[in-house]
């Protein structure tokens, strides 16, 4: 109608348009996690400690000197920085991490070299890439029994090669 003013939407979709980053005291200085090419997933985020040297096998928490306040709805999965993996063998043990949206701690890294020689850490260097990704949370129900499917329960390499 001519001249009545309609209300505006409300959205119900949580904002991902930023997310809130806190410095800590060990992180004064450092890039905020950045993206490295436009078509890229990932935001890599660098080391806050002093330099180090992972030994073969060692794992370590690295910390970033960073928190986060993710929206409800969204995590932040922790995954490993591929040419690290490639040249050092440097991975993450439980990647991806997930940070969950209620966590207000560091971020830390979980690092493992799977290499043969040990690997020097800089404070500065790029140590993992950050992706956000929505998720569900959907209610659990016992049942006696699940859907049958024609896979079954054959699992671990049963559909081929």
């Amino acid at each position: 109608m001519l001249g009545q003013h309609q209300p505006a939407a409300i959205s119900t979709q949580p904002d991902m348009s930023s997310i809130r980053i806190t410095r800590l005291t060990a992180n004064p200085d450092l890039p905020l996690p950045s993206r490295q090419s436009d078509g890229a997933a990932g935001y890599d985020v660098a080391s806050c400690e002093p330099d180090f040297v992972l030994a073969p096998g060692e794992r370590r928490a690295v910390a970033t000197g960073l928190t986060f306040e993710l929206p409800p709805g969204w995590e932040m999965q922790v995954r490993p920085r591929s040419g690290l993996a490639l040249k050092h063998g440097i991975t993450l043990p439980n990647a991806p991490g997930t940070i969950d949206a209620d966590y207000r701690g560091e971020l830390k890294v979980i690092l493992q070299n799977g290499g043969s020689e040990p690997v020097m850490f800089r404070r500065g260097d790029r140590i993992a890439q950050l992706v956000f990704a929505r998720h569900e949370s959907p209610s659990l129900v016992e049942a006696d029994a699940v859907g049958e499917t024609a896979r079954g329960a054959g699992g671990f390499g049963s559909t081929g090669r």
